[in-house]
């Protein structure tokens, strides 16, 4: 009829966890059944992440001991009753085990002036009864305010209080218990014919039982007497469903029908499995398929008054077979701790928690409930107290200053608007502009002598790939979509390769032309567009097929690079294959490379047919830059990479630009008297 033992020990583990108390000590009295307790409890406690800070043992009540052997049970007593840290100790035991422990506080502390033992909070089992100890008018309650303990559950059946309320002492004659009941909480006699009367006060029989302070009489019915209660009304039930001719369970014959007294017990046993209804407290009584009362456990909390007396307070509940959530409630508001707590929730901690932006780190021999507090590592994040270890934030966001939370990642590229890329797009349009004009200059003079020098249509074809090269640099600048990346490298690798072609053809036809003036040089039959023109197709082709294996193997396309940069998300384009953009990278560098080893061994031709001096400085500023944009655009990061790509295409373009065809626009557009076929032939000679 009373609930199963394994519910108030998960309802202590709720307990327990609800005021997080994870460092608490243990009393048992010392027998089997405290034994029992304790090995049932280690474990739960462990799992649940409890640590047991101490387990002592109060001795059964079999006989008085001497004072020394007080004496030695104090002081075994004394360290744990001094822990500090273990603020929550349960308490398992009998009635009589609260006033040895009462009795052995006080012999550590006689006058309770210390702090460490008062200040508990004392979680005791329903096998305690306070009220037994109400009688004792000496005993000193007010060690134990704020007891929270497990009770069985009760009810209040319906006319009970009228009941109580009405009952007088002479209601029974010859009953002997509550005569000396009410003689002993009422403190006064009850007349009796036959005997003397004596000097004690008489008692009216008109007291009333609800005047009772609690401490000797609890008004509402106690758990165990409405486990009794239901008892009854349970055999009740039984009975009579025994003897319903409409029983389907009849064991009996008709004729052999027995009456009620005649019935043994063991054959009740079929119709309580059973039984099931609902009792004048409105509560629903059935057994489970353990043969077990479906109930549970009242959590009750003790508050006591400065007149020694006491009341408790129901504050929850205990009921494991109920819905989901509501297998444990505890109304935390209406508590009333001891008052060295000044009404705070107290903490029962080995260690005290871990804020958020940390994480536990054990310490060396002792139990996992006792740690220190270490700051999460660098890029990570604990987002709740007393966490064993941080963790990463998600790819799309990033660690708090304090690493307790993540915040989300901008999302960047290198836009038009922004400093950096209004910078970059006024030098590529300034040099685009340039370059047109100088194209423009060419062809309106380019039956000047200077402008026919060295093959014009190589040099127009050059000045539109420089501008090409110029405007390229657009499609790197803005938010990166599909086809801004599937043309991106591969126009930058064909247009350059184009105009290195250009310089390569330029810097040949010039060597050429020196070595076919000389008499009987078999040259002369290469000196011609032809040559020229086939180097430029076949350079520019190379470069060509390349960027199409390219683009048919390993295409780049947009992506979201969420590591380069740990507080933003960088919208990139992906090369695809980092080998095939190296590659155009490498051929662009050979002929580069080849164009500069021309022109160096050229420079030293008459100046009358020699730009080879100009395309040397060309070819190299133009490596220079590209031999810096390696070892740069490998150690920047995010949309500082692109603005590394920008600038290396913007500062070679502008130094072939610069390097090959500023000398001869100062000399077109400055120096117009210079531009004459006499002149030439004149430094010529």
């Amino acid at each position: 009829m009373v609930p199963n033992e394994a519910y108030q020990y998960m309802g202590i583990i709720c307990l327990l966890q609800h005021f997080r108390w994870m460092w608490v000590g243990l009393f048992v009295i010392d027998n089997e059944s405290g034994e029992h307790f304790l090995q049932a409890m280690e474990p739960l406690l462990s799992q649940n992440g409890i640590c047991l800070a101490f387990a002592a043992r109060i001795p059964k009540q079999g006989r008085l001991l001497a004072i020394h052997e007080l004496n030695f049970l104090a002081s075994n007593l004394y360290l744990p009753l001094m822990d500090r840290k273990a603020k929550a100790c349960i308490i398992y035991g009998e009635t009589l085990t609260i006033m040895w422990l009462s009795t052995l506080m006080t012999l550590v502390d006689p006058e309770h002036k210390e702090p460490t033992i008062i200040g508990k909070v004392w979680v005791m089992t329903a096998q305690i009864d306070f009220t037994l100890m109400g009688f004792i008018l000496s005993w000193d309650f007010q060690i134990f305010q704020g007891t929270i303990s497990f009770a069985v559950h009760s009810g209040q059946p319906l006319g009970f209080q009228v009941y109580l309320q009405s009952i007088r002492p002479y209601w029974i004659k010859g009953d002997g218990f509550l005569k000396d009941f009410w003689e002993q909480a009422f403190d006064c006699s009850l007349l009796n014919p036959s005997m003397p009367t004596t000097g004690d006060k008489i008692c009216t029989g008109e007291e009333r039982l609800e005047n009772l302070p609690e401490s000797v009489f609890e008004i509402h019915m106690t758990g165990h007497s409405y486990s009794v209660y239901n008892a009854v009304y349970v055999i009740a039930h039984a009975l009579h469903e025994i003897i319903s001719p409409r029983s389907q369970h009849r064991t009996m014959e008709r004729e052999k029908r027995q009456e009620p007294q005649n019935i043994q017990a063991w054959q009740l046993h079929p119709f309580l499995r059973g039984i099931s209804f609902n009792n004048s407290a409105g509560e629903s009584i059935l057994f489970n398929d353990k043969r077990e009362m479906v109930t549970g456990f009242d959590i009750m909390n003790m508050v006591t008054f400065p007149n020694n007396s006491f009341r408790r307070v129901k504050v929850g509940r205990v009921e494991l077979n109920a819905l989901e959530g509501k297998e444990f409630i505890i109304h935390e508001d209406i508590i009333e701790w001891h008052r060295s707590f000044n009404q705070v929730v107290p903490l029962s901690l080995c260690s005290y928690s871990c804020q958020a932006g940390y994480q536990k780190k054990k310490k060396e021999g002792e139990q996992f409930c006792c740690y220190d507090c270490a700051p999460c590592p660098e890029g990570k994040i604990s987002n709740q107290a007393d966490m064993d270890g941080c963790f990463k934030c998600q790819e799309d966001a990033y660690p708090n200053r304090n690493q307790d939370g993540c915040i989300p990642k901008l999302i960047t590229f290198l836009s038009y608007e922004e400093p950096l890329g209004i910078s970059l797009t006024s030098v590529a349009v300034w040099f685009s502009l340039i370059t047109a004009s100088v194209l423009g200059t060419f062809i309106k003079l380019r039956d000047t002598p200077i402008v026919k020098a060295n093959n014009r249509d190589l040099t127009y074809m050059l000045l539109v790939s420089l501008l090409l090269c110029f405007l390229s640099s657009f499609l790197f600048l803005g938010q990166p979509g599909k086809v801004t990346c599937y043309l991106q490298q591969p126009a930058f690798g064909i247009i350059f390769s184009v105009s290195l072609s250009c310089v390569l053809a330029k810097t040949i036809t010039v060597l050429l032309a020196f070595i076919a003036t000389k008499p009987g040089s078999p040259m002369r039959k290469w000196v011609g567009k032809r040559l020229s023109n086939s180097i430029v197709l076949s350079c520019s082709l190379t470069q060509a097929g390349i960027c199409l294996v390219w683009l048919g193997t390993s295409a780049p396309f947009p992506d979201l690079d969420m590591h380069s940069v740990s507080k933003e998300i960088i919208l990139q384009c992906n090369s695809g294959s980092v080998i095939m953009f190296y590659l155009v990278l490498g051929y662009m560098g050979l002929l580069s490379i080849i164009s500069f080893t021309v022109a160096f061994f050229a420079r030293k031709l008459p100046d009358s047919f020699n730009e080879a001096k100009f395309i040397t400085f060309s070819m190299l500023v133009f490596c220079s830059v590209w031999l810096s944009f390696v070892p740069t655009y490998l150690s920047t990061k995010g949309k500082y990479m692109v603005a590394v790509e920008i600038f290396s295409i913007l500062a070679s373009s502008a130094g072939l630009v610069g390097c090959i065809f500023f000398p001869k626009c100062y000399l077109i557009v400055l120096r117009p008297e210079l531009n004459r076929k006499e002149q030439l032939m004149r430094r010529k000679s």
